[in-house]
């Protein structure tokens, strides 16, 4: 939910504040976006690293592609959000000052 004051930036508790708003806005895609990007990294070097050839019939480097592929729009629309949250948040404050 928005407040409807502009972050006050100034003090040491409103910049407080405001990052731990901002590491709120899109939780879900980011950490999902950086789980599927940790696990395909890790299969991606499975062959190599760990000796592990096959995964279920499935080559673990096409496993580590296809996660690390999911993560991306997931990444993405994190950044996305969270950008337009911020531009949103500031105009909001620049509204009321006028």
């Amino acid at each position: 939910m928005l407040d409807h004051q502009p972050p006050d930036l100034s003090t040491r508790a409103g910049r407080k504040a405001w990052r731990h708003e901002m590491r709120m806005v899109a939780v879900w895609p980011r950490r999902w976006g950086l789980w599927l990007l940790a696990i395909g990294a890790l299969l991606l070097i499975a062959p190599s690293a760990f000796g592990i050839h096959n995964i279920g019939g499935w080559s673990p480097v096409l496993l580590g592609l296809i996660a690390c592929l999911a993560a991306l729009p997931l990444l993405v629309a994190s950044a996305v959000l969270r950008r337009r949250y911020v531009r949103g948040r500031l105009q909001m404050g620049e509204t009321q000052r006028t």
